[in-house]
């Protein structure tokens, strides 16, 4: 049945469907909040990764100090 995978036409037809359901006033908007959202996400996940970081360099520091 999807051996194919998504084809232009399934493509088309979601969106037609996208558009009926949402309608065609309110969808820049919807988009707006979308890239709103993604971009406060990869921030949170930029920051999360970076305090991994600074949290693993103290680690490693914390056990230079001990170790010597």
């Amino acid at each position: 049945m999807f051996r194919n995978g998504l084809q232009p036409t399934h493509l088309i037809l979601i969106v037609v469907v996208v558009l009926l359901l949402v309608g065609s006033t309110r969808l820049p908007a919807l988009a707006k909040s979308i890239g709103q959202s993604l971009k406060i996400f990869k921030k949170e996940v930029e920051d999360l990764s970076s305090k991994q970081t600074a949290e693993q360099t103290d680690a490693d520091s914390d056990e230079d100090v001990t170790s010597g």
